[in-house]
């Protein structure tokens, strides 16, 4: 765990101790390009490349909340982001899993009632305020977005959603192999720290 943060760390300060600040490409990111699902109403965007750059010249982790808004079970059978502060996830699978939703193709998610209190609660315990940056990562970018508009509607002003999130989008054979953290080569692990992870209150 140890030797992952190093890694992540490196990752975000490499740049600037080669004397070359490399640009936050968040307002890179072509709005007009995005699916609509993928679209925020505070219009802040970056890819998952770029999230390190955007922390570090966002003042360094201890300035920015970094949270993934995936389910548990993803967090737990697909692994996590290293840096990332908290699992919050935007929506959850039903106990039982029980319905299905047949647009989606999949067990029906039900939005999770203590989203915004429990972003708060960790917002909060780093000691930043609601105009500090928030970053969003999902799986792919559409419950970031999702995440980003709920949030804004609780006054924050800064929301980033990562818009390939955790995994990427499709490749047309149907595999998230086109971008995203983890095809972008981003430290991540299945090892969970029970302390950065959703318990209901």
């Amino acid at each position: 765990m140890h030797r992952r943060r190093q890694l992540f760390l490196a990752t975000l300060v490499a740049p600037l101790a080669a004397g070359v600040a490399r640009p936050v490409r968040a307002q890179a990111v072509d709005a007009a390009q995005l699916p609509e699902a993928k679209r925020t109403r505070l219009a802040l965007y970056v890819a998952a490349r770029d999230v390190p750059a955007l922390v570090s010249a966002s003042g360094g982790p201890a300035k920015v909340l970094f949270l993934d808004v995936r389910t548990r079970a993803e967090a737990m059978y697909v692994g996590m982001a290293d840096g990332i502060d908290a699992l919050v996830p935007y929506v959850e699978h039903q106990e039982l899993m029980t319905d299905w939703d047949d647009t989606r193709g999949i067990y029906r998610l039900e939005p999770l009632q203590d989203f915004v209190p429990e972003v708060n609660r960790r917002r909060q315990a780093k000691g930043l305020g609601k105009n500090d940056i928030v970053i969003l990562i999902c799986r792919s970018g559409d419950r970031s977005s999702r995440s980003a508009n709920r949030l804004q509607d609780d006054g924050y002003t800064r929301i980033y959603s990562v818009v390939d999130g955790f995994e990427g989008d499709k490749s047309k054979e149907g595999r998230r192999t086109v971008n995203g953290w983890k095809n972008a080569g981003l430290p991540w692990s299945y090892d969970l720290d029970r302390a950065k992870m959703y318990f209901p209150r």
